[in-house]
């Protein structure tokens, strides 16, 4: 049983699925030595004799103190080592120098290979410090170095058990291969346990008597409460893991309950917060409890408020909420305050910033917000990848594609051990050479994501075909590539994640069937690179560009044109639509509103001759709801959403939208005063 209040129900929804005793191993005494000490502070007199100091800075007001205890032991950097090298790491070694590279770091340590018993130990403050460090190392891009130094443990500190794991997990997730999954599993159910005999015991008498008292709130050590945010971090990767790990509904029903059980930790841990933080004296070991509170409850009613409005109210009948303020106002105080959480809380938010409110917002990015919270982190980890990533992103939603373009080459040219980061870029050079229609570079970033990431293989397909389909005849033959033969490769390579499809890997389904040889002959798709520009919400970012606009609305004129001319087929209407739509939103881009209505309402009004691509009204709709908002028609902007949100189901894509709507609507039916 842990922590307070609902603790007995959590871990019963656990122990439907879980072993009970994988996740709650018996402690010994030992196991909770010195869990008993209060927020106290540092004394660094007593660090001094023991080991150099080491001056971490990671940000203008946060920095991590030297640890006051001797038995804190470093491990050995190896510059070369791999990623299949990892399990190597607990072999005997030779006592050496380490040098870690982060932002003013400089320390020079022995490692004792022999660990005792005694040293087995790990306290609180060594474990946050060395952890902060592995998370400098990450960031600088010595992703080898940050495993090797919280590797050996892993198994005996919660934080070291917390960061060892998450660089696993996050390695896992980003090459989606079937073994990393499952190693990042096993170290999640490792750091799990880890966390685990950290964790207040109590009785079921004990844990009734919470239920009527937030009394025991206060009796929580300093160690038994951050054990509940590292067990409620874990508890959170662990699930998304689950997911993705197979398609029954089994792992289904097991992670939705480890959400929920971390939902309720992160809930219990800010009720926790507000008890201690007005007794709180000035020292790091609050600080890192509340990042941790902020980071976590910050992301929840983040990701919470997003979901469409039906999804929002079955979740608040099992206990969810979503409030989007109170996340991104968490989040701002995390990222601002003396955390090693501070970076995490930053990512966060630029993420949202920078691609949440793109592909399922509406397209208006808080441009200022991302700018300010990246800037005293860009100067931190000039040359870190993830870094250079946002700052990049950055760019290019200001309309600034060269510079977009340069900072996306140096993220890749930075490093070369994590090739995912590799990737990312590529995606994203892809698009850029989309918006400008340089359809040879974009095909060339598209090759690369087909040859190298496992991600969405159907998706890189589809756009690989979709933008040569662009491109000259003559110039499809210079590449060697088979068109034809490259959609009808697509469906094979569509994926399932916790047992549904991926909606946009079904789009390109749909669409590559009009080249299935079941087909007396091929149907040219038309556009279909601009297509799936509109799908991943590309027009909103080449608005900043008059340029590009404009050019884009030259290519589907052509198309435009050239449809007239076609002999009538089944796709006819539909293909028309689709045209129609994007040169509705290329005008709305070069602000002449009442020409991009004239082709929205052309294929509203075509709704029932559509015979395939259903989807067309429903986007349409959700674009001149935009269009009205635009010109000041806010009541009329909002009913027409209203109508795409209410009158239209079953089509592709058709949760996508949701989120949009959703947002949009938060927005625009926001008071005055908010």
């Amino acid at each position: 049983m842990a922590l307070v209040g609902n603790g007995a129900e959590l871990e019963a929804d656990e122990d439907i699925f879980e072993d009970a005793l994988e996740t709650i191993p018996v402690s010994s005494p030992s196991d909770m030595e010195g869990s008993s000490h209060h927020f106290t502070a540092f004394d660094s007199k007593q660090a001094s004799g023991h080991h150099e100091a080491s001056n971490l800075s990671r940000s203008s007001n946060a920095c991590i103190r030297p640890s006051p205890y001797k038995h804190i032991v470093e491990q050995p950097r190896r510059t070369s080592a791999k990623r299949s090298e990892i399990s190597d790491l607990d072999k005997k070694s030779h006592d050496t120098d380490m040098v870690i590279i982060g932002h003013h770091i400089t320390r020079k340590v022995q490692r004792n290979s022999a660990r005792s018993e005694t040293s087995a130990k790990i306290s609180l403050n060594t474990g946050l410090e060395e952890c902060a460090v592995a998370l400098n190392l990450f960031l600088s891009n010595k992703f080898s170095d940050a495993l090797e130094l919280l590797r050996p443990w892993a198994k005996d500190s919660m934080y070291h058990a917390l960061g060892y794991s998450t660089i696993v997990v996050l390695q896992a997730v980003m090459t989606f291969e079937q073994q990393d999954i499952q190693n990042g599993i096993s170290a999640m159910k490792d750091a799990l346990q880890t966390c685990q005999r950290y964790r207040k015991k109590s009785t079921v008498v004990e844990s009734f008597s919470s239920l009527l008292s937030r009394g025991s709130l206060e009796q929580l050590t300093e160690e038994e409460m951050h054990a509940e945010i590292c067990y409620a971090e874990c508890l959170l990767q662990k699930a998304a893991l689950t997911f993705v790990q197979d398609e029954n509904m089994i792992s289904f029903i097991k992670g939705g309950l480890k959400i929920r059980t971390s939902y309720q930790i992160y809930k219990e841990c800010l009720s926790i917060l507000h008890v201690i933080e007005k007794n709180k004296l000035e020292q790091q070991l609050f600080y890192e409890f509340e990042g941790g509170v902020k980071l976590g409850v910050g992301a929840f009613n983040l990701m919470l408020s997003l979901l469409p409005a039906r999804i929002i109210r079955l979740l608040e009948f099992i206990g969810f909420s979503g409030n989007r303020e109170l996340g991104l106002m968490q989040l701002r105080e995390g990222a601002s305050g003396r955390s090693m959480r501070a970076p995490l809380c930053c990512l966060t938010i630029l993420g949202f910033h920078t691609y949440i409110c793109l592909i399922l917002g509406t397209g208006e990015v808080n441009i200022v917000e991302a700018e300010s919270l990246l800037a005293p982190f860009l100067q931190q980890f000039p040359n870190g990848s993830l870094m250079l990533f946002y700052h990049a992103r950055i760019e290019l939603l200001k309309g600034n594609v060269e510079e977009a373009q340069e900072t996306f080459r140096k993220c890749i040219s930075v490093q070369e051990e994590w090739k995912q980061f590799h990737h990312l870029c590529y995606w994203e050079l892809m698009w850029i050479y989309v918006f400008e229609q340089n359809w040879m570079q974009a095909y060339y970033y598209s090759d690369l994501l087909c040859k190298e990431s496992k991600w969405s293989k159907a998706i890189y397909v589809f756009l690989k075909a979709a933008i040569l389909s662009m491109l000259p005849e003559e110039d499809v033959v210079s590449t060697k590539e088979n068109v034809v033969a490259l959609f009808r490769q697509v469906e094979s390579l569509k994926q399932r994640i916790a047992g549904k499809s991926i909606p946009t890997e079904k789009f390109a389904v749909r669409k590559a069937r009009r080249y299935s040889p079941m087909l007396p002959a091929p149907v040219k798709l038309v556009l279909p690179a601009l297509e799936m520009m509109y799908v991943w919400n590309g027009f909103p970012v080449v608005s900043k560009r008059k340029d590009l606009s404009e050019n884009l609305l030259v290519t589907v004129e052509k198309a435009e044109a050239a449809l007239q001319k076609e002999n009538s087929n089944d796709y006819l209407t539909d293909d028309e639509c689709l045209v129609k739509l994007l040169k509705g939103c290329c005008l709305k881009n070069l602000q002449r509103p009442l020409q991009a209505e004239l082709c929205f309402n052309h294929v509203i009004q075509s709704e029932k001759l559509l015979k395939y691509d259903h989807y067309l009204v429903p986007f349409t709709l959700f674009e001149l709801a935009f269009l009205h908002k635009s010109q000041g028609e806010m009541d009329k902007a909002i009913k027409v959403l209203e109508t795409a949100r209410n009158n239209y189901k079953d089509y592709s894509m058709e949760s996508r939208l949701h989120f949009r709507i959703q947002a949009a609507l938060h927005l625009w039916k926001k008071p005055p005063s908010n």
